[in-house]
């Protein structure tokens, strides 16, 4: 079966091109030039990944991201022509999974979404990792914190399974963003600031411990016991 992709964006020619563009690949496409629309759709057809402008009439893309995150984790691609540090932060916070600036290339745009694509598959085999604090299952898509279930987007699930099977060592800012977002990724480290920032708060909760432990001007260290505040 064909992977479902919903492409968002209120100017009629690109999505026109994106839909011939992702067909072309053998990927299923539906078109939305409304968030108002594409959240029904959304709900009604179920897609594998979403790709969104950011500036959109009615509904920004944040704000359609928000609504997309509060029920889903399927991902979220950004594109828009604000190439800013606080665009991009703003709309990773609000749950997108990658951002990218327009003017783009088609094939750097299809080498992300086959990127996005392929986690579900790589992780399916997968055995639960059970270290420290941690239970995490790749196949189910579920992450336990001393028996607390924690809920992740799919790229913070992702940066987590990294740092679980590399537990005590440091990865650095290269490879975090290359393993998890692509090559394409490896000199935008804005990426890992909103990731690392998430996940802290989500892995904390209400215990006073840090498992995430920053290695200034080189990467972070996974501390799946954590260490006291």
């Amino acid at each position: 079966m064909a992977e479902r992709i919903l492409v968002v964006d209120d100017e009629i020619q690109i999505t026109r091109v994106l839909r011939a563009s992702l067909s072309a690949q053998r990927y299923d496409v539906r078109t939305a030039n409304e968030p108002e629309e594409a959240l029904r759709l959304f709900e009604e057809w179920n897609p594998d990944l979403v790709i969104s402008d950011l500036m959109m009439p009615g509904m920004s893309g944040v704000e359609f991201c928000r609504a997309i995150r509060r029920k889903n984790r399927t991902p979220i691609l950004i594109l828009s022509v604000r190439d800013q540090e606080h665009a991009k932060v703003e709309a990773l916070d609000a749950g997108a999974d990658d951002y990218v600036t327009k003017p783009f290339s088609i094939q750097e745009l299809l080498a992300r979404v086959r990127a996005h694509l392929r986690r579900a598959p790589e992780r399916s085999g997968d055995e639960p990792i059970q270290v420290g604090d941690f239970l995490v299952d790749p196949s189910a898509h579920i992450v336990t914190v001393s028996g607390r279930a924690v809920h992740l987007t799919p790229k913070e699930f992702d940066l987590l399974l990294l740092f679980a099977r590399n537990a005590g060592k440091v990865l650095t800012h290269r490879v975090l963003l290359t393993s998890v977002w692509g090559a394409q990724s490896a000199q935008q480290p804005e990426y890992l600031r909103v990731f690392v920032g998430q996940l802290r708060k989500k892995l904390q909760g209400d215990a006073p411990k840090e498992y995430i432990q920053t290695e200034p001007w080189v990467g972070y260290r996974f501390l799946p016991e954590g260490a006291a505040e």
